[in-house]
């Protein structure tokens, strides 16, 4: 039977149910998630026997999600929007103008006004703090009667084993709501995927069809080789740096080519991180790249997390985008107990309130 206090939840740009599987280990029920994306239909089904709905969110009623929400007292909106528009990594410091997708965030705000759940959260990159479309936002969450509270998270804090910034907001139709500072012991690449068997690069491993590594040419398997943890492509002999990183524009992007240190949390997980030359990607030990494997476990994601149907194999490209793109597990489980404790808090002072 559920509680009072119970949780439930529709995860809108649910992804492969990174946000979802957090929550639900938070004790939040999550029932429906939405993405536009078909891809994500097996690993949230699948990973969290969670309802995927294929849709723009944009083009959905308010009526789709208070049906999901059914008769629940105490319901979450959560939607995390794609970042693309707000990255440091696709944006100029000198283009202001808007981008096609910043409407999503729209979307979900004009949804979030429409069913008036009781909760609200969001995640994204912290540059998009300062941005008109966040800032308004806020206003209508204001003006329609919610305590509103948001933070740049550095998910090392939460013990995510990868360092990686992002901008958590909340809100509460209950009362104040606050997203407090963590200080979980931090997680290193070795906590993470430390126990994981050796491969080879271009090797799938027979037990894990995800633990694949990309294949290394002969020059990027004499450059990992010359690699050392922590360390930059400056340590190689002349013979094997690129002319690109020869010139002048080239020297400010020393982490390319780079492997892991075991002892630290991992670099962000982009959605190229199975690449050797897109990042500090290189596997801390191993002359590899990190497998997709890894790079799901450094986000969060279990290791027995299936991405794919047995017997069949996803490309990298489409794996990699699916494990970049997704919310941090971790992430998803901080943000769960936080609502999680505000509604027990809340519930507690209304009782005591009652009793005097």
């Amino acid at each position: 039977m559920q509680s009072e206090d119970a949780i439930v939840a529709v995860d809108l740009f649910c992804g492969v149910g990174g946000l979802t599987r957090g929550l639900l280990n938070s004790g939040i029920k999550v029932t429906m998630g939405v993405d536009l994306d078909p891809a994500c239909q097996f690993p949230l089904k699948k990973n969290n026997g969670v309802n995927f709905v294929e849709a723009d969110v944009a083009t959905l009623k308010s009526s789709d999600i208070k049906s999901a929400f059914g008769s629940s007292k105490i319901t979450l909106m959560a939607g995390c929007a794609p970042c693309q528009p707000f990255s440091t990594y696709s944006r100029s410091a000198k283009r202001e103008k808007p981008h096609k997708d910043w409407g999503l965030l729209s979307a979900f705000s004009k949804l979030v006004l429409q069913v008036r759940p009781t909760l609200v959260t969001m995640e994204n990159v912290p540059p998009l703090e300062k941005q008109k479309i966040f800032k308004d936002f806020i206003t209508d969450l204001v003006n329609s009667g919610y305590a509103v509270d948001y933070s740049v998270v550095d998910c090392r804090s939460i013990g995510l084993p990868q360092s990686r910034k992002r901008l958590v907001l909340v809100a509460s139709s209950l009362g104040a709501i606050n997203i407090p500072l963590s200080n979980r012991p931090m997680r290193t690449v070795r906590d993470a995927i430390g126990d994981l068997p050796p491969i080879s690069a271009g090797m799938t491993h027979p037990d894990d069809s995800l633990h694949m590594a990309a294949s290394l040419s002969k020059t990027n398997l004499d450059r990992i080789r010359a690699s050392k943890p922590g360390g930059t492509w400056r340590d190689w002999p002349d013979s094997l740096i690129s002319g690109c990183h020869m010139r002048e524009s080239g020297a400010t992007f020393p982490s390319v080519y780079g492997r892991m240190q075991w002892d630290e949390p991992s670099p962000t997980i982009t959605t190229q991180c199975f690449g050797y030359g897109n990042g500090r990607f290189g596997h801390p030990e191993q002359d590899r790249a990190i497998s997709l494997r890894e790079a799901a476990m450094l986000q969060g994601f279990p290791r027995e997390y299936v991405f794919v149907p047995e017997g069949e194999s996803g490309t990298f490209s489409t794996l990699g985008r699916l494990i970049g793109n997704a919310v941090p597990v971790s992430l998803g489980e901080f943000i769960g107990e936080v609502l999680v404790n505000h509604v027990a808090e809340n519930r507690r002072a209304s009782e005591i309130g009652a009793n005097h």
